[in-house]
């Protein structure tokens, strides 16, 4: 991340997000310390060390910065909007009522020893399947991590259906979607081949 994209990042968390420093920590460096440990898998005991703050500040400081991230959802997640019948846009004019496309992608991750052969993927890597839905204009409208990443497209997908604040298609739309999805009511696969 580039210095402007971090101070953008902060700027939303404090005016948007409601996260405000503390007496001896400044938000920049609280969101330093939260990006750090969910980039990194970095354990409370090493941060302490690194940022030399106690292990509840760190804790406490993590969650306060979460709980903005997640107050940041109408700005990070976009709502949903069909493809109408008169759109003239070349790409997307001949997929009426279209919501976007959707897709998992591999996301290296560091996990125990002992999980590693569940998040052994097929191009032999250590990572987390996650399923990210997006519109025509490439905003996201729907993200699901946490998968292994030796786990299939179709199951992720079954689970963000099933979920209750999960992936909803309404009667009548769909998503575009690759061949590792089922070609069924809501999702529109392609032809094997094409």
């Amino acid at each position: 991340m580039d210095r402007r994209t971090f101070a953008i990042l902060c700027h939303h968390l404090r005016t948007i997000g409601g996260l405000k420093g503390t007496k001896n920590m400044d938000v920049e460096e609280m969101v330093a310390m939260f990006l750090h440990i969910v980039s990194h898998d970095i354990k409370n005991r090493i941060m302490r060390r690194q940022f030399a703050r106690s292990g509840e500040i760190v804790s406490r400081q993590f969650n306060a910065v979460l709980n903005a991230v997640l107050r940041l959802h109408e700005l990070l997640l976009k709502k949903p909007e069909p493809i109408l019948g008169s759109s003239t846009n070349e790409r997307w004019k001949w997929f009426k009522n279209c919501f976007g496309a959707l897709d998992g992608t591999n996301i290296k991750v560091n996990v125990s020893a002992l999980d590693r052969p569940r998040y052994w993927t097929r191009k032999s890597e250590i990572a987390t399947n996650v399923l990210g839905v997006v519109s025509q204009d490439m905003q996201f409208i729907y993200v699901l991590p946490g998968w292994e990443g030796s786990a299939a497209d179709s199951r992720v997908l079954r689970d963000a259906i099933s979920r209750t604040n999960g992936l909803k298609v309404p009667q009548g739309h769909y998503y575009l979607c690759d061949a590792g999805y089922p070609n069924g009511e809501g999702f529109l696969a392609p032809y094997r081949g094409q």
